[in-house]
């Protein structure tokens, strides 16, 4: 079994709702949980980044169901890569709200200070998330 980490960008489609953050939390960190799959997940400026680890056929059928999801649009795959270990083994999927994605830490691994990771490479967006994971307080599971 390979252990991968995919890394995506979206975008939140219209009717995009305040509960359907939560609703999201729920049901991946139950599917996750069944599926050995860890992971992060920011949200920010109507754009989501997330980070998703595990074997290769359950990240990439997660993937598949984000694919397919009427909430997301404009995905982007920004990095896909064998690892030798996880990175946010802790969570089946921590969240780090828009609040804590702050102008200092976009500046520092992008081209200006707002959270666009659009507009960011693969590897600049893992280490974002590595760094949010260590000087932020998340909320996981």
């Amino acid at each position: 079994m390979y252990l991968v980490r995919l890394i995506y960008v979206s975008k939140i489609a219209n009717g995009f709702g305040a509960d359907d953050i939560e609703h999201i939390l729920d049901t991946a960190r139950t599917k996750n949980k069944a599926d050995n799959i860890t992971g992060l997940l920011c949200f920010g400026s109507d754009i989501f980044l997330q980070c998703l680890e595990g074997s290769r056929a359950k990240v990439n059928a997660a993937y598949h169901r984000i694919l397919n999801d009427s909430r997301h649009e404009d995905i982007v795959m920004l990095d896909y890569q064998e690892i030798i270990e996880r990175e946010f083994s802790e969570w089946s999927m921590g969240y780090v709200p828009e609040s804590s994605l702050t102008a200092p830490l976009n500046l520092k691994y992008s081209g200006n200070n707002v959270f666009d990771p659009y507009k960011m490479t693969g590897e600049s967006t893992q280490r974002l998330l590595i760094e949010l994971k260590s000087t932020i307080p998340t909320i996981g599971d």
